[in-house]
């Protein structure tokens, strides 16, 4: 017999919660019926299947890290905006590692669920505003968009797997990679017209 209150959402976050302990590709229905002490039949009353229990996953892991980094550069430009949004995008990936792997995994999710969500949506309007007080515009700003990305995911996803080894510590790197993204983006080269993409 269900668990009283069993629903999508808590069937969402109690599959988060896996995902952080266990890893979000080791997350089983099995595991999150067990946890919410439920046949794993019961759950298919609230999610479709473990493809859907991702998505809701991904799209809850989205709004969570997209909250936290509208709250970290709320009021603030330039190089403050950027060291504020690094550092929240980097403490969630720290703090929940399953839900920010599947915020970076190509996922199928209902259409239906992905328009109602706010998370992904606001995610490219809080990057796409910092990055405009650089002073860029298209093609530049999608650029930088995939740059920073790039730089961001790679960091934490080395971090997180034990990648630095070095003596230096993993945070003067990191501090010293966003003074160079801020020099970078303050000093963006001009576009080259009828390059190859």
């Amino acid at each position: 017999m269900a668990r009283a209150g069993l629903t999508p959402e808590r069937v969402t976050i109690t599959g988060a919660e896996l995902a952080d302990e266990v890893g979000f590709d080791r997350m089983t229905m099995s595991q999150v019926a067990r946890r919410l002490g439920v046949k794993d039949a019961s759950l298919y009353s609230h999610v479709r299947s473990l493809e859907d229990l991702r998505g809701r996953v991904a799209l809850l892991a989205a709004d969570e890290k997209t909250i936290r980094i509208a709250e970290a550069t709320a009021g603030r430009a330039g190089k403050d905006a950027l060291v504020a949004f690094a550092n929240a995008w980097r403490e969630y990936a720290h703090t929940h590692p399953g839900r920010y792997t599947a915020t970076q995994t190509q996922i199928r999710i209902d259409p239906e669920l992905a328009a109602a969500a706010p998370g992904p949506r606001r995610a490219v309007e809080l990057t796409y505003g910092m990055l405009r007080g650089y002073g860029l515009a298209e093609p530049d700003l999608t650029d930088a968009v995939r740059l920073l990305r790039s730089t961001f995911h790679g960091f934490v996803a080395l971090e997180g797997a034990g990648g630095f080894a070095h003596a230096r510590s993993p945070q003067d790197s990191w501090a010293r990679t966003l003074d160079a993204l801020h020099g970078l983006l303050e000093h963006w080269p001009p576009s080259r017209e009828g390059g190859s993409s």
